[in-house]
């Protein structure tokens, strides 16, 4: 019997012991991965910005209208949406696990587009953006100036206008966020006066940016400050 070969020869079967234990070892990295389990949900972001709008008017004119058309899309197990005071509405479409993250934002952009005309101006504008969204980070990257060369604005301004956009364009990268964003601004000091004598008003946008002003009577009226953030 074999097993009397062992049991007579114990240094034999230490041996074929280790033998075994080195080549499952070195077999394991070769191993094929049929697959991975899903264990989070997939999820469709919906963002959109209205300029100048409170959180009501956030609320009433862009984000109600929004979840009322996803409402009811193939595989959504429930939604969830935010309105804020600097205009910007977000909404994430949970869907069941399993469902196709490219067919889901498909089926999601679909329901947008129907819903685009009841959208106030400045939100077609400005346009919705429909991305795939995962339940959690992948990694956490930090960025430092050696010898404090840089300050924070400068790098944040940096990551924003080069490194965001790369980072997203790499297979399998559904978002990428900068947290303590901040970005490069100018403050531009305007006479009304002299903007009406050129047929201009204070609340003008400028041209590839948001400009930020109150409503304001441009005769016997001085100099208003509004701020122009590129």
């Amino acid at each position: 019997m074999v097993t009397d070969v062992f049991i007579k020869r114990p240094i034999l079967a230490t041996v074929c012991s280790i033998l075994i234990t080195l080549a499952g070892a070195i077999a394991i990295p070769t191993l094929p991965i049929g697959r991975y389990p899903e264990l989070a949900p997939p999820t469709v972001n919906v963002g959109a910005f209205y300029t100048g709008a409170n959180a009501q008017a956030v609320e009433s004119a862009v984000t109600t209208p929004l979840e009322t058309v996803i409402n009811g899309v193939e595989g959504m197990t429930y939604v969830t949406s935010a309105s804020t005071n600097s205009g910007v509405s977000s909404i994430t479409v949970t869907f069941e696990i399993g469902r196709d993250p490219d067919l889901a934002a498909v089926d999601v952009q679909n329901r947008v587009n129907s819903a685009l005309g009841r959208m106030p101006l400045e939100v077609r504008t400005n346009g919705i953006t429909v991305t795939k969204g995962t339940a959690g980070f992948l990694g956490a990257i930090g960025f430092y100036s050696e010898n404090n060369r840089y300050d924070s604005l400068f790098i944040s301004n940096y990551l924003d206008r080069y490194v965001r956009d790369a980072l997203k364009r790499v297979p399998g990268v559904s978002n990428i966020i900068i947290f303590g964003e901040r970005r490069f601004a100018m403050r531009l000091w305007l006479d009304p006066n002299r903007l009406a004598g050129r047929g201009l008003t204070a609340g003008a946008r400028c041209a590839s940016r948001t400009c930020r002003s109150q409503p304001a009577r441009l005769v016997h009226s001085p100099p208003r400050r509004i701020s122009c953030i590129s």
